[in-house]
């Protein structure tokens, strides 16, 4: 299916998403360092079968809650609601744990970001799928993990230190730390990496992580070079198998969305940048819309693509080996 067709078919399963209603029960978990709670999302009907697993990670500041559209400040991300019910897959969502700024965050990569939780994410994420296999019949083959600024920074640890527990992933508005704390990467893993140029946050041409006059964030490399970095590792050619502007929604929005693909559709590894030029720290929906004061504080949001939609029509097909 080209992009364009993709593109077409997604407003009608918006609309066709808005009518169904994902079960949610807050749950705890017991790790060596203490207590954790995430949301766990279950489609109705529950299908029958082993069943995808996403892990979804809300940004510095945010919570599961907000990230799934539960609390003021409804995420873009909870576009997943939908999508678990409509495709019959699990979602799991916990809450970071406060860091010194005392704000929800996590430990991602970012040796340097002072304020980071010194938590151990990565173990409860893991914890979190073993629990989720064990009692929902989560797919150990079919786990993927997608997350927004911070929560997509700890998203690239996910993909670094638990590389063989994941299918795929995704981030929006995350890049890869500079000074890394982490062992680098040596999993082949497909991805899809969503960064706005005008971001005032995460910088798009790398450089110091920054919310407003706030220091000591640490730093990321440019997003082009993260995508660069697993497009080797998955052992992708150079030369993109597709570069396109996606269809533009409305003469209003300053943005435009264009996707870069390495690797063809299907089975195989691929990664898929999608750079919104002019898109500020937001993820690009087409349903769930920031409003004026956050585009004002964070820059303009993109209207030409669902990210949760596109990062589940990458999952879909992905696989561990």
């Amino acid at each position: 299916m080209d992009w364009k067709t993709w593109f077409c078919g997604v407003a009608a399963a918006l609309a066709a998403a808005a009518s169904l209603g994902a079960e949610v029960a807050s749950m705890r978990i017991q790790l060596p360092e203490g207590a954790r709670d995430y949301l766990r999302v279950t489609p109705h009907p529950l299908p029958a079968g082993k069943r995808p697993l996403v892990i979804l990670l809300h940004g510095h500041g945010g919570s599961a809650r907000q990230l799934l559209g539960l609390e003021a400040g409804a995420a873009p991300l909870s576009q997943w609601m939908g999508i678990a019910d409509r495709e019959g897959l699990l979602l799991a969502v916990p809450d970071g744990a406060r860091g010194g700024d005392g704000k929800q965050g996590w430990h991602d990569c970012r040796a340097d970001a002072a304020k980071s939780p010194q938590t151990d994410d990565v173990g409860l994420v893991a914890a979190i799928i073993r629990r989720e296999v064990a009692e929902r019949g989560a797919d150990p083959a079919r786990v993927y993990a997608m997350g927004m600024s911070n929560g997509g920074m700890m998203v690239f640890r996910l993909a670094s230190e638990l590389g063989d527990g994941l299918a795929a992933f995704a981030t929006v508005g995350a890049s890869m730390a500079r000074s890394s704390g982490c062992a680098a990467p040596s999993h082949p893993l497909s991805a899809l990496i969503i960064a706005g140029t005008a971001d005032p946050v995460v910088p798009y041409a790398g450089g110091q992580v920054r919310l407003f006059d706030s220091k000591g964030r640490g730093e990321v490399m440019p997003v082009a070079d993260s995508a660069a970095f697993w497009r080797r590792l998955d052992d992708l050619p150079d030369i993109p198998h597709v570069t396109a502007q996606l269809p533009h929604a409305s003469a209003g929005d300053p943005t435009r969305a264009t996707l870069t693909q390495w690797g063809e559709d299907g089975s195989g590894r691929r990664v898929l940048l999608l750079t919104i030029s002019g898109g500020g720290h937001v993820e690009p929906s087409v349903a769930h819309r920031v409003g004026a004061l956050y585009t004002h504080l964070l820059g303009h949001q993109n209207g030409d693509v669902e990210s949760a939609e596109l990062a589940w029509k990458l999952f879909r097909d992905q696989r561990k080996p």
